[in-house]
């Protein structure tokens, strides 16, 4: 049975859905004013591999990763940029899917925006009011009463009087207690009016808590099973969540909140400041995606994931090491078996709180057993078990040939300088043939020479 880890319990527990058979899972997503970074390419590909993994188990998964594209940065880089808003989040969102899509991040069935839910936040923002858990203040905002809400700090796991020691939290004159957030924003004169929306409480526009208790509830209902996001979401966007949403509905809003541990750079921090900031991009342009996406699952979800070239380095030569089986025993076609020894071992790993470390240790078992035995049923396993984690689904030629880094050789003046190694040899021109290999290697290039012909990779 699949054990999930839930924050709110501090235990893994037995999955078990609300509804047979069915998940409805709500992932916190990105606000669109810049390009994505690291972090974010964790969350992406983590909660890939839980809905990945929840349909390979025969579950019927909703889900639902939002978009914030009404924010304050978002206000701010839009005027700084001279644009609309409207352009600044389309280009950002544009971007955004080009990093999943080369990450192999399949869509969300849903992806709101938050521009396009003001209604519903609005609704329940009167609900919140109706019940005493709102009020307006003299600012015109109107902020949400933690003191009002009897489980307020249960997902953090601190008491109020916890976290006003222990949070910083800006005083403003007009909040009841430091602690209270807003729920909707009084509009400024500054503002453009993009950013305003007519409301009960004059314009203005939703906080950002608010977004995704609407969003989550209109689309999957004001009950559903699985929460997550990263784990600097817990305190206070997830706590606040369940503040709203419980206080307006009176009832469980989420059974499984998940989050991912923390990216760090060289252990340590990363952030802008510290100069190891990295986007997605940036780190696309030196290693592959799929190296990429295998460096964020080698390790467990909840753990510090550590970002350097070195672990980069290498998790592509782990990945290199499994597509180099697949290239010397052709996998025959198959699905996977949770009844073989590996599948049985691959499964019991997913459904330990989705332990993908343990999971890819199964893949490079096989690869060993594939190399030994020539064995492509063996070979096939491989790549059905690996396809389930989004890895191993190109030909291992297009991995292992791999893209040509900046300044270095391309395809075509690779096969050319092998055609003139091949023309060598048969003139028996052994000296050239030797300088034209060694100038391959000192461009990274490893030639493999068999009875079939001379084939190519990438360092």
């Amino acid at each position: 049975m699949l054990k999930i880890y839930n924050t709110l319990a501090r235990e893994k527990q037995d999955f078990v859905p609300i509804e047979p058979g069915r998940v409805r899972m709500y992932v916190c997503g990105m606000t669109v004013y810049d390009f994505c970074h690291l972090g974010h390419a964790r969350v992406m590909v983590v909660f890939d591999m839980v809905t990945r993994w929840l349909r390979a188990s025969d579950y019927t998964v909703t889900y639902v990763r939002n978009i914030t594209d009404i924010d304050d940065k978002i206000i701010r880089r839009a005027a700084e940029n001279g644009e609309t808003m409207r352009a600044l989040t389309d280009r950002f969102i544009a971007a955004m899917h080009e990093d999943a899509d080369a990450l192999g991040v399949l869509r969300p069935d849903h992806e709101p925006r938050a521009t396009e839910f003001v209604p519903q936040m609005q609704t329940l923002i009167q609900r919140l009011e109706a019940k005493g858990l709102a009020y307006r203040a003299a600012s015109g905002d109107v902020n949400y009463s933690v003191r009002k809400f009897d489980g307020y700090g249960k997902l953090s796991g601190k008491s109020l009087d916890d976290l006003r020691a222990g949070e910083r939290v800006d005083v403003i004159d007009d909040k009841q207690d430091p602690l209270d957030f807003v729920l909707w924003k009084h509009a400024k004169p500054a503002e453009p009016a993009e950013a305003k929306w007519a409301s009960p409480w004059g314009d203005g526009r939703p906080g950002w808590h608010i977004e995704c208790s609407a969003m989550s509830s209109q689309l999957l209902g004001d009950r559903f099973d699985i929460h997550g996001g990263g784990a600097d979401l817990q305190f206070p966007h997830h706590e606040n969540e369940i503040a709203q949403s419980e206080g307006a509905h009176g009832h469980t809003f989420v059974n499984y909140w998940m989050h991912n541990g923390f990216v760090r750079v060289d252990d340590e921090k990363m952030s802008k400041s510290l100069g190891n900031f990295f986007t997605i991009r940036e780190v696309l342009q030196k290693y592959d995606p799929e190296v990429v996406r295998f460096f964020i699952l080698r390790a467990h979800y909840r753990s510090p994931l550590n970002y350097s070239d070195a672990h980069l380095d290498d998790a592509r030569g782990a990945l290199t090491r499994l597509y180099t089986t697949l290239k010397n025993v052709p996998p025959a076609a198959c699905q996977p078996d949770w009844n073989t020894p590996a599948g049985s071992r691959f499964r019991a790993a997913m459904d330990d709180d989705f332990n993908t470390a343990e999971a890819l240790a199964v893949l490079f078992e096989l690869s060993n057993e594939a190399n030994r035995g020539n064995d492509a049923a063996v070979a096939g396993e491989l790549r059905a078990l690996a396809g389930v984690l989004g890895l191993l689904e190109r030909s291992p030629e297009d991995f292992l040939k791999g893209r040509a880094q900046a300044g270095g050789l391309d395809d075509a003046q690779i096969e050319a300088l092998i055609a003139q190694r091949v023309a060598a040899k048969k003139a028996r021109d052994f000296a050239t043939a030797d300088r034209v290999r060694d100038e391959l290697k000192q461009q990274g290039i490893i030639l493999e020479d068999s009875a079939a012909g001379t084939t190519w990779r990438r360092e």
